[in-house]
């Protein structure tokens, strides 16, 4: 059995996805060639957006968005402490200061109530000009951008959305990837559309950012490619990246976010009463980038894990380790960044393989092997 199944997919996909990479080989247009834009208005068109910049990864599409911004040394960035390490590095590649806000114990998402809590202590501290809100759609679920957003206008700071796990979410009927100011994704093979390697994107309205993007994608051009007007960055996403996505694109709308949604109900379903299943807002729609279940504690969480190692179903802790615990930030000032809800789901949180090819069959074995451990 495999956590995210891309044998079956590729499997599945073969003949038109071998054909897709064969076609580029052909071409010799391996990079920037004209796969590229085809992908960058294929993309924007799915989630809605006037512009989709493609980029080498998911967090280089993070660093990007911080480069069109300009934020930098001095500048504060709020970002959640149960997440991926990228959302929190780039913010200090720019020589900004990360201030770590905690998350919804049911959704996992960025706690708004928290975030004011921070930017208050931040502007009282008077050592950080708070800048930008990083709202991450984590586990496939969109953030509570109606009421991220709130706050971010009362204080003047740009939204960004890390749509890393979020591609194809909703609130209501607005896609994910069109929630920030800027917002960006990741294209990493595990993602709900993954490439052959690493790939991402940023999306925004704003033509001024969109140009500058352009720029600093591709070290900085100006009218032309040897003409550097600014630093930039060498983040080009290449062609075959680009053909796969379209061909995995087709097959996410048609049949995947839909198929990948009912392996979800059927999890929630069989679980309930046994064990705390994910939250799914009224009017929100996950594209469920994992399924994560709470358990009592670390000692229950490893027998689980045990038990279903034994029985060949693969697991995985997303994350042990919280943003404001992790070693590269010793830095900071403890007292500015305590999140006890991230530090207490980093100790009870277990993600089961779901994926769109995952057999009612493996399903239901997957569900009882966790009932019988916890009934026990």
């Amino acid at each position: 059995m495999q956590f995210r199944d891309l044998k079956t997919q590729y499997t599945v996909l073969k003949d038109e996805m071998d054909k897709a990479i064969l076609d580029v080989v052909a071409s010799s247009a391996f990079v920037m060639g004209p796969k590229i834009k085809e992908m960058e208005t294929a993309f924007a068109d799915y989630v809605g957006a006037k512009h989709c910049v493609a980029c080498n990864s998911g967090t280089d599409a993070l660093l990007l968005a911080l480069k069109v911004w300009d934020v930098k040394a001095g500048d504060a960035v709020f970002v959640p402490s149960f997440t991926f390490f990228a959302s929190a590095e780039v913010i200090a590649m720019q020589g900004a200061t990360p201030v770590f806000v905690d998350v919804d114990k049911d959704t996992f998402n960025m706690d708004v109530v928290d975030l004011e809590r921070k930017i208050e202590q931040t502007l009282k501290a008077g050592q950080l000009t708070p800048r930008v809100v990083i709202a991450v759609d984590l586990f496939g679920l969109p953030a509570d951008f109606k009421a991220i957003r709130k706050v971010a206008e009362k204080y003047h700071l740009y939204v960004m959305e890390d749509g890393a796990q979020g591609f194809g979410g909703r609130i209501g009927k607005q896609k994910a990837c069109t929630f920030g100011d800027i917002s960006t994704t990741s294209f990493f093979p595990a993602k709900p559309v993954g490439c052959y390697g690493d790939g991402g994107a940023v999306f925004t309205d704003d033509d001024e950012w969109a140009a500058l993007l352009e720029s600093y994608h591709i070290h900085g051009k100006g009218s032309d490619r040897y003409d550097n007007v600014r630093i930039g960055m060498n983040s080009r996403m290449d062609s075959i990246q680009a053909a796969v996505l379209l061909v995995k694109l087709k097959a996410f709308a048609q049949y995947e976010l839909e198929d990948v949604n009912k392996v979800a109900c059927r999890y929630t379903e069989k679980l309930k009463g046994v064990v705390k299943t994910p939250v799914v807002p009224e009017g929100y729609y996950s594209s469920w980038a994992q399924y994560t279940l709470q358990v009592k504690d670390k000692e229950v969480r490893t027998g689980l894990q045990n038990a279903l190692k034994a029985l060949d179903i693969p697991t995985a802790i997303y994350y042990p380790i919280p943003m404001h615990k992790q070693t590269a930030f010793n830095y900071l000032n403890p007292s500015d960044n305590r999140c006890p809800v991230s530090e207490a789901l980093a100790d009870t949180v277990i993600s089961l393989p779901i994926h769109p090819y995952l057999s009612e069959a493996d399903q239901d074995m997957i569900c009882k092997a966790v009932c019988e451990f916890l009934n026990k």
